[in-house]
């Protein structure tokens, strides 16, 4: 039932929540545009919307190929240190933490262009030769644009025996529009596989129906004149009446359907007037409703909606949990949220009173726990 085309679209909208503007200078933040009417009067900055978090730079949208003379010196040495490092009889694995790891997302998208350009080498291609095992994901992931590494973070989920439910629903759920068409569109062409015929083979139950429906890229824009306060309580009556008010079982399909279109702001109404009418909030009625992992990707999904840097910090913690650390997960964390990671790292502090780097030095050892760390200083330098 998954199964689309790769490359139909569906209409996307601007973004996004604001970003804080102290990124590295080279590095672009996600754009924060709003509304195109953007006045300065209050009933104006009233109107304007929240709409659901970009984690791409803006390179990746571009789909600017390297122009001929490459994107500078610094770019060109950085590529020709990963080349000397991992030429020879075995790989350096510090002098390439160093020139890759250290780098933020833009420039790490520049690296991997010029890379091939310069060494007719695919630097993915080269950190698989190399490296292995937890170290050998991470430099992997590291070297591809940010799409890419996502397509490879989801198919490395998918492999073997049982797929890592956690790891498919982070990158699946609470994304916006453009960067779901994104993601289909990237993994076609690196696999010449659907990713929804992919995830049905994987996916069962409420799980996949959770994804079938984030996969259409469907989020609404948020219109002020249709998303009221009398559509968000007739919705949330209608998230009730399919799950905690349904005489048996649950209709976990409309829900979806619901929760799923709704943006940002119509959730939090949605939420709101759910607690209001029934005494608990929506996040709750779904843990009420679900279980297992369908339970944890809804809640997900509405919190990346809601709060999205506290939820990919709780996302961080959750990789760290228990028994062992779930390395995928953390790993694809660090990798992929490393343009917002101010505001997740902020969010952590707040709510766990230990930065995401003291979850590394506990969870981690080696030069896995190296190459983690230098991916975090990139955007957040530890003092000392």
């Amino acid at each position: 039932a998954l199964a689309f085309s790769p490359l139909q679209t569906q209409p996307t909208h601007k973004n996004q929540r604001h970003q804080k503007a102290n990124a590295p200078t080279h590095e672009t933040a996600p754009s924060s545009s709003r509304s195109s009417n953007t006045s300065t009067t209050d009933q104006d900055q009233e109107l304007e919307t929240i709409m659901t978090i970009d984690i791409y730079p803006e390179i990746v949208t571009q789909d600017d190929l390297s122009p001929d003379e490459g994107f500078g010196s610094e770019v060109d040495d950085l590529c020709q240190q990963i080349h000397d490092a991992t030429e020879g009889w075995g790989a350096n694995k510090d002098k390439t933490i160093e020139a890759l790891a250290t780098q933020d997302a833009t420039r790490r998208h520049q690296i991997s262009l010029r890379y091939k350009e310069l060494f007719q080498k695919d630097l993915r291609d080269v950190m698989k030769k190399e490296f292995s095992g937890d170290l050998g994901n991470a430099l992997q992931f590291l070297a591809c644009p940010a799409d890419e590494a996502e397509c490879r973070m989801l198919k490395k989920a998918m492999d073997g025996i049982g797929a890592q439910a956690n790891v498919i629903f982070a990158i699946m759920t609470g994304r916006t529009n453009s960067e779901m068409e994104r993601i289909k569109r990237t993994f076609f062409k690196l696999y010449t596989k659907d990713l929804g015929k992919r995830l049905a083979g994987e996916l069962h139950g409420d799980m996949e129906r959770l994804i079938f429906n984030c996969l259409q890229a469907g989020e609404e824009e948020y219109d002020p004149q249709y998303h009221t306060k009398e559509k968000a309580l007739e919705d949330a009556e209608e998230v009730h009446k399919k799950g905690q008010g349904k005489f048996f079982g649950t209709d976990e399909r409309g829900i979806y359907k619901i929760l799923c279109a709704a943006p940002p702001e119509h959730i939090e109404n949605i939420n709101q007037a759910y607690a209001d009418k029934y005494g608990y909030t929506l996040m709750k009625a779904l843990e009420k409703e679900l279980g297992g992992n369908a339970e944890k990707a809804s809640v997900h999904m509405i919190g990346m909606k809601l709060k999205p840097y506290p939820t990919i910090a709780k996302l961080v913690k959750s990789a760290c949990a228990g028994i062992g650390t779930d390395e995928l997960l953390l790993t694809t964390c660090i990798v992929r949220y490393q343009t917002v990671m101010k505001d997740v790292m902020t969010a952590h502090i707040e709510e766990y009173g230990k930065s995401i780097h003291d979850r590394v030095r506990e969870e981690c050892g080696g030069k896995y726990k190296s190459v983690l760390l230098a991916a975090l200083n990139a955007v957040w330098p530890e003092e000392g």
